[in-house]
């Protein structure tokens, strides 16, 4: 069983390539924007050398910068860019009843708005089979966008955060066409790309009611021209048939999600296909996603997985395997507070205590990771900094 030291070491080792590719990816970045040819202008507006551009490893705020305000508002994914986020996860992305795509964790809106304290919708709330679990609360797909315009989104996790429910209230429920007008406003105030990373939810529920998101989403990019390969939008979903579907309809890059080893995708249960992550994450699995894909977004405890203690141990070969066959790896979520973090890098055991958030960066960068979503993207900034300069 690998102790927090122990972790560290392979860190020494990664130090040299690690700077190297940082530097690289920055000097790509900055000879895009400064080169003086129109078309080279040009290929910066739409992300110039497409995901090579971005620093490695990256640093993905998870919902924006949702370890500080209520996730997936725009108050978080502005904060998150504030803070230096290399790209916002401005969208986990689910319909409404008339068909628009807006931003929420989840389709269920209970935990992460103030619809229960509208007497108005009291009657949406109601039980649903969601990817084969019973849920029940309010739905998106059972509302208008006028009618989730007059809802307020609210802090989901508040035993952990108790800071982030001050924001409860302020901020409405963005749609994706919001994010993307949101994301051209911010380039050009800013004078840097901003690049987004939208999850598509549940897309095989939603098209069997009739509601399917990879078109909309599809449709979007188009309008607003930022459905090129380097264009500064990654597109996931934990359904590999989305990911297919949606390398018919868009050049963007393209990450299949993977959550635990013994899971089934939910497309996979639907068709039949009896496959578990962990026939994805082999050497055949991994080339299959690398012909319709350019990444991964594993767990994290399938690049490093825990003990029955909740203690990192060693390094799985995903990486590397993912790596030969061309995919990059964004793994998620890593956050600060206590009961996120593996045991051995716990403080305490208060829920909204920090815990030794800066070892566990260094554990998982060590791993060759090309990046990670994180809830704090301020930590994230600073544990990279110290990794690549160490």
């Amino acid at each position: 069983m690998a102790t927090q030291e122990s972790n560290e070491q392979p860190q020494e080792q990664a130090h040299t390539g690690r700077r190297a590719l940082l530097g690289a990816a920055v000097l790509g970045a900055g000879g895009a924007v400064l080169g003086l040819s129109g078309s080279a202008r040009a290929d910066a507006r739409h992300g110039g050398r497409g995901m090579k551009s971005l620093p490695v490893p990256t640093i993905v705020a998870h919902r924006g910068a949702s370890g500080y305000r209520p996730e997936h508002t725009l108050g978080s994914y502005q904060l998150a860019l504030d803070m230096g986020a290399d790209i916002v996860e401005a969208g986990d992305l689910v319909p409404t009843k008339d068909g628009h795509l807006v931003c929420r964790h989840e389709p269920e809106i209970g935990g992460t708005t103030d619809v229960a304290d509208h007497p108005e919708f009291a009657g949406r709330r109601t039980t649903k089979v969601l990817d084969g679990v019973s849920t029940t609360g309010w739905f998106t797909e059972d509302f208008t966008l006028a009618e989730l315009k007059t809802l307020r989104a609210a802090e989901r996790i508040p035993a952990n955060r108790p800071h982030n429910t001050l924001y409860n209230g302020r901020w409405e429920i963005p749609t994706f066409e919001e994010v993307l007008r949101w994301q051209e406003e911010q380039t050009r105030s800013r004078g840097k790309q901003v690049w987004i990373y939208p999850e598509l939810k549940h897309p095989t529920y939603f098209r069997k009611l009739g509601l399917p998101l990879e078109e909309r989403v599809a449709k979007l990019l188009r309008k607003y021209r930022r459905d090129r390969w380097n264009s500064p939008v990654i597109l996931q979903s934990f359904e590999p048939t989305s990911i297919q579907r949606l390398h018919k309809l868009v050049d963007n890059p393209l990450v299949v999600l993977l959550s635990g080893a013994s899971t089934r995708p939910w497309d996979f249960v639907e068709s039949g296909d009896p496959r578990t992550v962990a026939d994805l994450i082999k050497p055949a699995g991994l080339r299959e996603i690398a012909s319709y894909a350019q990444g991964i977004g594993p767990t994290l405890d399938l690049v490093i997985p825990k003990d029955t203690a909740g203690n990192l141990t060693r390094p799985t070969t995903l990486v590397a395997d993912a790596h030969k066959v061309g995919l990059k790896l964004h793994p998620w979520t890593l956050r600060n507070e206590n009961p996120f973090l593996p045991a051995n890098f716990r403080k305490g055991t208060d829920a909204d205590v920090y815990g030794d958030v800066f070892g566990a960066y260094r554990a998982y960068f060590a791993t060759g990771i090309d990046g990670i979503f994180t809830d704090q993207p301020d930590t994230g900034l600073l544990a990279r900094e110290d990794f690549v300069n160490g």
